[in-house]
């Protein structure tokens, strides 16, 4: 199966390497190329594409707010928010907006078509380090953030013991594989276990998760792996 891009950036320069890149692969190829967050969302409205990279910094309608409103659109197409070392905060509320991840824009070539590819299957397992290091750092900083006096959603009490567990070990950035070796369990146990997850938490992937546990105080920022 081809997986379709809407690329969206305002750096024609930087589109075209993209489009260079991806189109050159056998199972991508770029449908669309947008200028600006507007015409990002109504190209994915039109097209209907596997995947939109998204870049953060726009004229008109910012990466953010275009990727709120395809999140909102119910649209099947999944968001990947571009950025640079000094956004990170953006990439964040992209993340909470509902992007399935995010990418540095110098990520090199392999890395990208290994992220695409995850997130237009459903893993979206994009840059965990990175993504541990970004909820560290602006999560405290947020009122929704602190155990102290916060009663838990009522949907988490519909998980199991297990699936909890999962859960907090997802959102400190563990793939299935690692989870499975950690808990001594098939990975495809642990892979049912996250799918269970994300259906009874309502979230599109892993990433959405990953912010979930954290703003409902399920893990602590600044936990890392040993």
């Amino acid at each position: 199966m081809t997986i379709s891009i809407v690329l969206a950036d305002d750096q024609p320069m930087l589109r075209l390497g993209f489009c260079l890149v991806l189109n050159a692969q056998d199972d991508m190829q770029v449908v669309g190329e947008a200028a600006d967050g507007a015409a990002a969302v109504r190209m994915t409205t039109a097209l209907q594409p596997t995947v939109v990279l998204m870049d953060v910094r726009m004229p008109g309608m910012d990466g953010i707010e275009a990727t709120r409103r395809i999140v909102a659109s119910a649209s099947a197409a999944r968001v990947l928010i571009l950025t640079t070392f000094d956004l990170d905060e953006y990439a964040y509320e992209g993340l909470r907006a509902g992007a399935s991840g995010f990418l540095l824009k110098n990520v090199p070539p392999p890395d990208l078509m290994s992220a695409i590819r995850a997130v237009a299957s459903g893993d979206a397992v994009v840059a965990p380090s990175v993504t541990r290091r970004l909820i560290d750092t602006f999560l405290p900083h947020l009122p929704s953030t602190g155990p102290a006096g916060r009663r838990e959603p009522p949907e988490l009490a519909t998980l199991t013991a297990r699936e909890r567990e999962i859960l907090t070990e997802v959102a400190t950035g563990l793939s299935n594989a690692e989870i499975a070796a950690k808990l001594t369990l098939a990975e495809p146990t642990v892979k049912t276990h996250v799918g269970h997850v994300l259906s009874k938490l309502q979230l599109r992937d892993r990433v959405q998760a990953v912010v979930y546990a954290y703003e409902h105080g399920l893990i602590v920022p600044g936990t890392h792996l040993p």
